[in-house]
């Protein structure tokens, strides 16, 4: 295990700080670019672009078509962009929303015990039941559509970085300096806003980050079954849905590519939320 002294204090495990840093700040700046890409393409992306033409219908992917055509001469190609666009959209607006309320339920659960007590039981019970199951119930009891979607999404996604942010804001309350500003009758509110929050921005945005792929997969998944978006919208688990009727039929180009560009959106999120978690921890955050 190699070891690097500073000011003759050993720090096992430690191979570089600088050499990970910027190997971490590449892999941010790479993961933006991309995601920057097709997002700005997506919204060029008219309806006039996705529109039917029955003379290219069921073509094989080609260069002027990259992701061939679908059984309407739709352009899957644009299609997959949008729908990962839409998808960008759904996952960023609910991942902020699960955020929020992971912030306000661990602050409270820290502060008061009794809301501690509530706040741990909710954990228990929406981790002890499957996100699908929870999030398709959610979904279905608002009507579906991009509002079922965005509610059970963000309403099925604070558990577990609730559990990590409470254990952050106890180990915060335990410090000298908050019982300094205790004694000196800083209300709970004056503490929170300036012991407990600027510590836990860190943790806010990682934690936002990492919730990206669970929110866009989960948005593919329930829209597939059908408790989604709108079929008329080109979201990708609309593409995968429709294009398991023509698998049979030799079109593999219909599922394989939106699939593919998907898990692809995700593994980027991924890697953009670890390696932001190796800037914001050099020592710990490369064990992740």
């Amino acid at each position: 295990m190699a070891e690097r002294s500073f000011f003759n204090i050993k720090v096992p495990g430690y191979t570089g700080g600088w050499n990970l840093r910027k190997r971490a700040l590449t892999g941010v700046v790479a993961a933006v670019a991309l995601l920057m890409v097709l997002i700005i393409s997506g919204l060029f992306i008219g309806p006039d672009q996705l529109g039917i033409n029955f003379e290219l219908k069921n073509a094989a992917p080609s260069l002027s078509h990259p992701f061939g055509t679908d059984w309407l001469g739709r352009d899957m190609f644009l299609r997959t962009v949008k729908g990962l666009t839409l998808s960008f959209g759904v996952g960023i607006l609910a991942a902020f929303i699960s955020v929020v309320i992971a912030f306000a339920l661990s602050t409270l659960a820290a502060f008061n015990k009794i809301m501690d007590a509530v706040v741990t039981w909710f954990i228990d019970l929406f981790l002890g039941v499957p996100h699908i199951v929870t999030l398709i119930l959610i979904s279905f009891a608002l009507g579906g559509g991009l509002k079922g979607v965005v509610v059970g999404i963000a309403l099925t996604h604070w558990p577990r970085l609730t559990r990590l942010l409470r254990a952050e804001v106890l180990q915060i309350r335990s410090m000298e300096y908050v019982g300094v500003s205790q004694n000196m009758g800083k209300s709970r509110l004056w503490i929170s806003v300036h012991h407990v929050l600027p510590h836990l921005i860190p943790q806010l945005i990682v934690g936002f980050i990492l919730l990206f792929p669970h929110a866009i997969l989960h948005e593919a998944a329930i829209t597939f079954l059908g408790f989604g978006l709108s079929s008329e919208q080109p979201a990708i688990g609309i593409i995968l849905s429709e294009s398991m009727r023509y698998l049979s039929a030799g079109m593999w180009w219909l599922a394989f590519f939106p699939g593919l560009l998907l898990l692809a959106m995700v593994g980027t999120f991924d890697l953009l939320g670890r390696n932001l978690r190796k800037l914001a921890d050099p020592l710990n955050g490369k064990k992740i």
